[in-house]
């Protein structure tokens, strides 16, 4: 009994020390330059990368808690660097409440995914988060925001629906690739430290 109360501590302790470490690189990836990478003619972002590798190797929980801390990064970040159409992200129906998914969505396909190659599972979590990312933030902001960004960009509403999906795709599949190359290593990584 002694001896279960002391593992249940330790893991306990070891996932809040994940968690804590995260919560860190998110916070530094969305507040400097580094969770944006230049991929001409676009950027990607990586500010999402820390909830898919925490969903993968902590579990649906850390991963909606790492979505939510993403969520707010967002928000914050939306607040003292306007653009054009930050204030979409103003809403954190718009900016938190999607990155919530991004780590039940990689969990999952990683859990769900019966393949032995585990690079394969993890690659396939790491895009299915990022395409989550992507649609649910976009998406959200598009069906609430629709008219208002098809104002602050000079487009018509009926029009500004192409616009969005443009920008998502332009921007989704260099985010999938950078996404994936970068959670395979770490989650490979972070299992061969745990052993």
């Amino acid at each position: 009994m002694e001896k279960n109360f002391s593992m249940e501590k330790k893991e306990k302790t070891r996932k809040i020390a994940v968690f804590a470490m995260f919560s860190a690189i998110s916070v530094i990836l969305g507040f400097t330059p580094l969770g944006i990478i230049p991929i001409p003619p676009v950027a990607a972002t990586i500010i999402h990368v820390p909830v898919i590798i925490t969903a993968i190797l902590e579990g649906p929980v850390l991963g909606v808690l790492m979505g939510i801390v993403f969520g707010v990064i967002s928000l914050t970040t939306a607040i003292m660097r306007p653009s054009i159409i930050s204030f979409i992200a103003y809403n954190p129906i718009v900016s938190v409440l999607p990155r919530i998914f991004i780590g039940l969505v990689a969990y999952y396909t990683y859990k769900a995914l019966k393949i032995k190659k585990e690079s394969v599972r993890i690659g396939a979590a790491a895009a299915l988060g990022t395409i989550t990312n992507t649609i649910g933030f976009l998406g959200m902001g598009y069906l609430i925001y629709g008219d208002k960004i098809a104002y602050a960009i000079g487009k018509t509403p009926e029009t500004v629906g192409k616009w969005v999906l443009g920008i998502g795709a332009t921007h989704c599949v260099p985010e999938v690739l950078v996404a994936v190359l970068i959670t395979i290593p770490i989650v490979f990584a972070a299992k061969k430290i745990r052993r």
